[in-house]
This record gives structure tokens, sequence and C-alpha cells, in this order.
């Protein structure tokens, strides 16, 4: 029994601190590192349309969601739109395996702990933020429901249309 709780509350282990921000927010100041070299701001995302995703790939909820959003990137990263794959308290080492065994080529950024995160959520991963140009939050995703392919292509559609 416990080892099928600490599976089940993998994603979910939280803190109670930090933000949590909603559709209408501005994305905070934040500066992360890709593991391309590539360094991406709020700046630097408020320049286009964005999609903003945290992460953490024992997560099975994140587990679902990560080939959406690589079928989402691959058809809009020449569009114009940023793209910033945070992960939660994890290694580049982890996250470049599991990049490999799932064919996912996506630029991420490894995070060894939650100070990025913890400028936007206080609980729950995945969490998919789709911004418009200009940095504000229009939507907003969690494992509750997790989304869609569908759900984060319509959304996307409706900031950059």
């Amino acid at each position: 029994i416990f080892t099928v709780l600490a599976v089940l509350t993998g994603c979910i282990k939280e803190k109670q601190e930090g933000a949590d921000l909603q559709a209408g927010d501005s994305i905070p100041d934040f500066e992360v590192v890709m593991n391309d070299g590539t360094v991406v701001t709020d700046d630097l995302l408020k320049k286009t349309a964005s999609v903003i995703m945290f992460f953490h790939t024992s997560c099975p909820d994140c587990q679902q969601v990560l080939p959406h959003m690589q079928r989402i990137y691959d058809e809009y990263a020449s569009e114009s739109v940023s793209f910033a794959l945070i992960s939660r308290e994890e290694s580049d080492a982890t996250i470049a395996a599991f990049w490999n065994e799932n064919s996912l080529n996506m630029p991420y950024s490894a995070q060894k702990d939650r100070i990025v995160y913890e400028k936007f959520a206080r609980e729950r991963i995945p969490r998919v933020y789709i911004c418009e140009k200009g940095g504000i939050i229009r939507y907003v995703y969690t494992d509750n429901p997790n989304p869609s392919y569908d759900d984060l292509k319509s959304s996307l559609e409706a900031v950059i249309r």
C-alpha cells in the first residue's frame, strides 16, 4: 500500500509556497538555460505567443502530456511561437535519458530545485501556460484533467490568430 501511495502522490508532492498564476496574469521575471545552451527569459517569451510547461519525467501525468507537447512543438516552433519546457527538481541526465527513450527533441531546461516553478505555481504538475504576445497568460492546464493535444492546439490557435 505504501508503494502505491508513493507512486500516486509522486506528481503532487507539494509545498504550499509560491505563486498561483491564472489566466489574465503576466508571466513573472525568470531566466533559464535550455539543454541546447540557449537562454530563455520572460522578456524573450513576451515577444511572441509562448508555451511554458513545467514537468517531471517520473510523473505519469507529465508522461501523458509530453507527447502532445512534442506534436505542438513540431507544428508551431517554426511559426514564431516560443517554448519553454522546464523541469521541476530533476537532473539533466534523467531528462536526457527520458527524451531519448521517448523520441522527444524539444529543448528543455533542467532545474534541480523549485525556484522558477514557484514563481508560477504552488502545486501540481504538469502545468502548461499558453500566453499571448506580451506575456499575458490566456490558458492554464494542470493534471485536472490533463490537456489533450486538441486542447493545447485550440488554445494556442486562439492566441496566435
